[in-house]
């Protein structure tokens, strides 16, 4: 008979018990005869009858022994000859589109020293090309969703910037058109915002607040550390324009969580100090955190030690999320919640996120980029509002961005959740939208371990907690 093999499933230990995290995206308690049989695979080379012998010899019934190693092999923890089928490389043709990000204009009141605005893969606005966008535009983007999206229940609109209050009468016309078209359609449209604070108003709260938008603040915790890259174009630093009026918008803006989107730096990686600050101090329900996307030879570029001490910090605050998910109380880390949600859910991907597929992005002249990041990159364009997306353009992104074509990722146990990091960190590091992000492979390994066995905690402890996500 051919021998068996334990195929690429993640070990770990949770509350004590043993746990499996497949490449599937699947997470699996273990059985104590599940535990025994890779253990004896791992000793040697077994066929099924010999495995099985192996497990009654050391006290699992016949029935039960079978029982483990078919659902074994069902579930691929265990195979022969078989190996994992590869996964298709092209998603299903048309993919209908669900995310669209609208940069209302590239330009910002802040001259953040880190900002991707003008980074390795652009260097300004190309000439000729509107720095805000116009109604016409942002009426034809949200059309070109809305045909995009048919038979999407829900799509989303994300308003980007630049800073994306300073295009702030656009943002209110885009609502009040994009509900209108949803209602025709029998859909439902959800709309959120990234900004930097400094222009918030109590009428822009007011609107915030009564249309139910998400909102995400830019920040770097306290003005010590904000201070620092966040500042205006005379070297001012912000956190004393933002602080009052993110206080204000916590107060009126109740109906859903505002969170706290924190770049760190080579200067800003007290990870704790900033957590508690925007947390505790300012209110912020949710905080995340995001390492500076740039060349290796910048001088706020975080290199390996200054990424070890941020893990350690990430550690310490998953582990208080552990405790209070124990608990049945919300933390508010939201790197461990958002990985968290993934694991629960399944999650496998082809690509590192919706870039180019489920998600675009249109620039203030009505281009369509991937995502965000990549509007206003020639380079990069998918096709214009006016005349859609060019398949070609997009088919070889997404070929590039594929896990298949990632070698080095072929082995990593992380690569469901990952599948090689982010396209355009990718391309500011290699000069390639589709090479995995080798720089951050360890990191991104032993954070998905640390995310595992808090999962593998609160599902033996508290499943019922899992319901959140």
């Amino acid at each position: 008979m051919t021998p068996l093999a334990p195929l690429e499933a993640h070990t770990f230990e949770a509350a004590g018990e043993p746990f499996a995290y497949l490449p599937s995206g699947a997470v699996f308690q273990l059985p104590r005869s599940a535990q025994l049989a890779l253990d004896l695979l791992r000793e040697g080379a077994l066929d099924q009858q010999e495995l099985l012998e192996g497990l009654i010899a050391r006290g699992i019934s016949a029935g039960e022994a079978e029982e483990t190693v078919e659902e074994m092999r069902g579930a691929r923890l265990i195979g022969g000859e078989d190996a994992a089928p590869a996964m298709e490389e092209q998603p299903v043709t048309p993919f209908p589109l669900q995310t669209l990000v609208l940069n209302l204009t590239n330009q910002c009141n802040l001259s953040c020293q880190y900002c991707y605005e003008f980074g390795e893969d652009r260097v300004a606005t190309p000439e000729g090309k509107p720095k805000f966008m116009d109604w016409e535009t942002a009426q034809a983007s949200v059309d070109y969703l809305f045909v995009q999206a048919a038979g999407r229940r829900a799509v989303s609109i994300t308003f980007f910037g630049g800073e994306t209050l300073m295009n702030f009468r656009l943002l209110e016309r885009v609502v009040e058109y994009a509900k209108v078209r949803a209602a025709e359609g029998g859909q439902y449209v959800d709309f959120s915002l990234t900004t930097n604070g400094t222009l918030l108003t109590p009428e822009i709260i007011e609107f915030l607040a009564n249309e139910n938008i998400g909102v995400t603040v830019s920040l770097d915790g306290p003005p010590e550390l904000n201070d620092k890259l966040r500042v205006f174009a005379n070297g001012r630093g912000s956190y004393g324009v933002i602080a009052p009026k993110v206080r204000a918008l916590l107060a009126r803006h109740t109906t859903r969580p505002i969170a706290a989107r924190v770049t760190l730096t080579a200067e800003v990686t007290d990870v704790l100090g900033i957590f508690k600050h925007l947390k505790h101090d300012l209110g912020f329900t949710e905080v995340g955190f995001a390492p500076v996307t740039t060349s290796s030879n910048r001088l706020y570029s975080i290199g390996p030690q200054g990424l070890d001490r941020v893990l350690e910090q990430f550690r310490f605050l998953a582990e208080e999320y552990r405790d209070h998910a124990l608990r049945n109380e919300t933390h508010g880390f939201s790197n461990v919640s958002d990985t968290l949600t993934e694991i629960h859910q399944g999650v496998n991907k082809s690509h590192p996120c919706g870039a180019g597929l489920g998600l675009v992005g249109i620039g203030p002249s009505g281009d369509i980029a991937p995502c965000h990041r990549f509007v206003d990159s020639d380079a990069h364009a998918l096709g214009h509002v006016s005349t859609g997306i060019d398949t070609a353009r997009q088919a070889d992104f997404l070929h590039r961005g594929h896990i298949n074509r990632k070698y080095d990722c072929h082995t990593c146990f992380a690569r469901p959740l990952c599948a090689g990091g982010c396209h355009h960190e990718a391309f500011v590091r290699y000069g390639d939208t589709g090479h995995p992000n080798l720089h951050y492979c360890d990191w991104i390994r032993d954070w998905t371990a640390l995310c595992l066995r808090i999962y593998g905690e609160i599902a033996a402890r508290n499943p019922a907690f899992l319901n959140h996500f």
